[in-house]
C-alpha cells in the first residue's frame, strides 16, 4: 500500500520557516521578472515610466511650494528641485511598493488556489519589482544632483542603508495590508488614504528642520520614513545638508521600528495565510 500524506494547517502562531521561501527563490524570481514584464509591456515610453511621476511630481511641488510658498532649505536654497526630486524617488519606491503589495493577494488569487507555494513570496515579488524604477530614477537624480554643480558626498556610500530601510517599510506595511485585504476589502480603500498621510508626515516638500525647536521632533523622528527620505539627502549633500539633518541614535530607533512593523506582518501573514485560498 502507498504511503498516505495528510496535510494539516498548524495551529495557533505558526514560525516564518524562512528556508522555505529560499527554496522556491526561483519562483520569486519568475513572479518578479513578471511583475516588470506586465509593468512595461505595450507601453510606448516603457521605463520612462520609471521617471516620469517623479519629475512631473517635482515640476508642480517646485512651483507650488518653492515659487508661491517659497520654501527654503537650509544648505539648498538655490536647488530646491534637487532637495524634492531627492526626496521623491525613495519616496515613489516606497508608494509603489505599498501599493502593489498590499493587493498582491487580490490580485493573484488564481494562483492560491491552484498550488501550494510560500504566499509570503506574492508580497515580496512585488515589492522587488518597484526596485528597478528606484535605480533609473536614481541615475537621474545624479545627472540633476552635477547640473546643479553639486558633487555626491562620500557619504553616498551609506546609501544602501537607507534604500535598505525604505524597503523594510514597504514590505512590512505590505504584509500587513496584503493579509487584511483579503479578509477585509474595505482596507484596499484606505491604502491610497494611508499612502497620502504618510507623504505629508514624511519630510518630501520640508525639511526634519522645520521640527528643530519643536516638542513635536521625537515623536517625527520615530517614523522610519522620514530618516529614509532625509537620509537619502544626506548621501548625496552631506556637506551642505548635514546642517538639516544627520544620522543618530533616533535612526537607530526608527530601524527598530521598521524592522517591529516587518517581522509583526510577517507573523501576522503567517497567521492568516492558511485561510487565504478559502477567502480570497
Amino acid at each position: 500500500m502507498s504511503p498516505v500524506t495528510v496535510i494539516r494547517a498548524r495551529p495557533g502562531w505558526v514560525p516564518l520557516d524562512l528556508r522555505e521561501i529560499w527554496a522556491y527563490r526561483e519562483l520569486l524570481t519568475m513572479l518578479t521578472r513578471r511583475d516588470l514584464t506586465t509593468r512595461y509591456k505595450q507601453t510606448i515610453l516603457g521605463v520612462f515610466w520609471a521617471v516620469l511621476q517623479p519629475v512631473f511630481t517635482m515640476i508642480i511641488f517646485s512651483i507650488l511650494f518653492g515659487k508661491v510658498a517659497r520654501f527654503r532649505i537650509p544648505g539648498m536654497e538655490d536647488a530646491y528641485p534637487l532637495f524634492l526630486f531627492a526626496g521623491l524617488v525613495p519616496w515613489t519606491f516606497f508608494s509603489l511598493a505599498l501599493g502593489k503589495a498590499s493587493n498582491s493577494l487580490v490580485g493573484n488569487s488564481f494562483l492560491l488556489k491552484k498550488v501550494y507555494f510560500p504566499r509570503f513570496i506574492i508580497p515580496m515579488s512585488s515589492t522587488l519589482a518597484p526596485l528597478v524604477d528606484l535605480l533609473i530614477a536614481f541615475g537621474v537624480l545624479l545627472g540633476l544632483t552635477f547640473y546643479y554643480g553639486r558633487v555626491p558626498a562620500p557619504a553616498i556610500v551609506y546609501l544602501p542603508f537607507f534604500v535598505m530601510l525604505t524597503y523594510i517599510m514597504a514590505l512590512g506595511m505590505g504584509l500587513w495590508l496584503s493579509a487584511l485585504n483579503v479578509q477585509f476589502r474595505d482596507v484596499q480603500h484606505l491604502i491610497p488614504f494611508i499612502t497620502q498621510i504618510l507623504m505629508y508626515g514624511s519630510p518630501i516638500v520640508y525639511s526634519s528642520a522645520v521640527f528643530l525647536d519643536s516638542p513635536w521632533r521625537p515623536l517625527f523622528m520615530m517614523n522610519p520614513l522620514a530618516h529614509a527620505v532625509e537620509g537619502f539627502r544626506w548621501c548625496l549633500f552631506h556637506g551642505a545638508y548635514a546642517v538639516t539633518y544627520s544620522p543618530d541614535a533616533s535612526t537607530v530607533w526608527a530601524s527598530a521600528i521598521a524592522v517591529a512593523i516587518l517581522v509583526s506582518g510577517a507573523y501576522v501573514f503567517r497567521r492568516m495565510e492558511k485561510t487565504f485560498a478559502d477567502i480570497v
